[in-house]
């Protein structure tokens, strides 16, 4: 299978709200937007897309409908402190505080309106422990 496109989508009650939210809080912009779905391109890099869609929306197979449940979203970024700033003035819920991981992240966890856990990350060295399990290729510089 040759992919040309893979973005995350979030079922969600409320469409209009979620896409607000993302737009306002992570530099979002719509490409499309209907009353059951729209579809989201970051401001800063065009092929960071995501999309909201009514759960309830009858082009998901009725078994399947509802609201997204048991999602992180992460976002590698280059300045995560900045993020870290902005997302807390905004009154937004910290559930993990800002910190450095042996595994090779500096984040910190918030959450949308629906739940989606959101992960915002700058890649930093690992750890020596880390930096083994992983392929020379994948390493920070």
């Amino acid at each position: 299978m040759k992919s040309t496109s893979f973005y995350p989508v979030i079922m969600t009650g409320d469409v209009a709200g979620t896409a607000a939210f993302y737009c306002h809080h992570f530099h979002f912009q719509p490409l499309f937007e209907s009353d059951w779905y729209v579809h989201l391109q970051s401001m800063e890099d065009e092929h960071v897309t995501i999309a909201i869609l009514d759960g309830s929306h009858e082009t998901i197979p009725a078994a399947s409908r509802g609201k997204i449940s048991g999602l992180l979203l992460n976002f590698e970024v280059e300045d995560v402190d900045t993020i870290y700033a902005a997302c807390t003035q905004a009154g937004l819920p910290i559930l993990r505080e800002i910190r450095d991981e042996d595994f090779g992240q500096r984040h910190f966890i918030t959450t949308d309106p629906n739940g989606v856990l959101i992960d915002i990350i700058k890649p930093i060295p690992p750890s020596a422990e880390y930096a083994a399990m992983y392929d020379a290729a994948a390493l920070p510089a």
